[in-house]
């Protein structure tokens, strides 16, 4: 019963460790092919609806402007009445001054009202022309707005229909990457998130491939790769930082020769310089 019981991240052996890290990196590329799949949309998408609610802010600024605006013209249009009551109140009293001094008052007093008409008339045309101006751009707004909406059904879709045929693999591989986490140590899964998050593809263990880096493709001496495949320690590029694996811990098929040769022949050299 005892060895049913799974073992400490720490109690591990290096390989052990090295296999979990290349395998939660297997799991984790899968998904990021996945995101790559859906490319793009899940960004138009979210651009779109912002545009869209953009477009609603400004839409109901401008219905604000409109209501302001011909509350302005009902209110100024009131007070030309009461100034036209009051010229005509002004005029029958023009007929009864008893002086120039009165009657020069009251001619004052109608002069300034149909000043202020006049002025009032002039807002008032001008407010109409705002108002037009508004309409129009309210127009063109839910033109846009209609579009957007148009083509965020579009991209939804799209992006619902991708969505729909990965989201069952993506939710097994992120269970199983979630379970390859537990089989590693902190500090270990820090550093290889750490690695990651710097990456430009992702990639945190790769495997030496054409004696070079998998994931910067500089060269990796001769007694290093020897390092890798005993598997006694963690090794990391000296160049990315990314760590490093044999091919057949990846599980990738190389000849046998092509692992020979190589450290044979650098070994002839090294005698030549010797």
């Amino acid at each position: 019963m005892a060895r049913e019981k799974a073992k400490s991240p720490t109690d591990l052996s290096v390989e052990e460790k090295l296999k979990n890290l290349y395998s939660l990196q297997v799991k984790l590329t899968e998904i990021d092919h996945i995101k790559t799949l859906r490319g793009e949309l899940p960004l138009e998408v979210q651009d779109l609806e912002d545009e869209i609610e953009g477009l609603t802010i400004r839409i109901e600024k401008i219905n604000s402007d409109i209501v302001a605006m011909k509350r302005e013209v009902n209110e100024r249009r009131g007070t030309i009445e009461v100034n036209n009551m009051n010229i005509e109140r002004f005029k029958s009293q023009m007929d009864a001054v008893r002086n120039n001094r009165e009657y020069d008052s009251l001619s004052k007093q109608i002069e300034y009202l149909e000043l202020d008409n006049q002025l009032n008339e002039k807002k008032i045309g001008e407010c109409n022309e705002r108002v037009e101006q508004k309409n129009e751009e309210l127009r063109n707004c839910h033109e846009n707005i209609q579009e957007r909406r148009t083509d965020l059904d579009i991209k939804k879709s799209e992006l619902d229909e991708i969505i729909a045929e990965t989201k069952a693999e993506e939710e097994k591989l992120r269970e199983e990457a979630k379970n390859l986490e537990c089989t590693i140590e902190p500090r270990l899964l820090s550093a290889f998130k750490r690695i990651r998050k710097n990456s430009r593809n992702g990639l945190a263990v790769v495997y030496v491939q054409r004696d070079a880096c998998g994931g910067c493709f500089n060269k990796v001496p001769p007694q290093r790769q020897l390092d890798i495949r005993t598997r006694k320690k963690i090794i990391v590029c000296e160049y990315c930082g990314r760590i490093l694996v044999d091919p057949e811990l990846a599980g990738v098929k190389v000849e046998a020769k092509n692992l020979e040769d190589k450290p044979r022949r650098r070994r002839v050299v090294k005698r030549r310089e010797e």
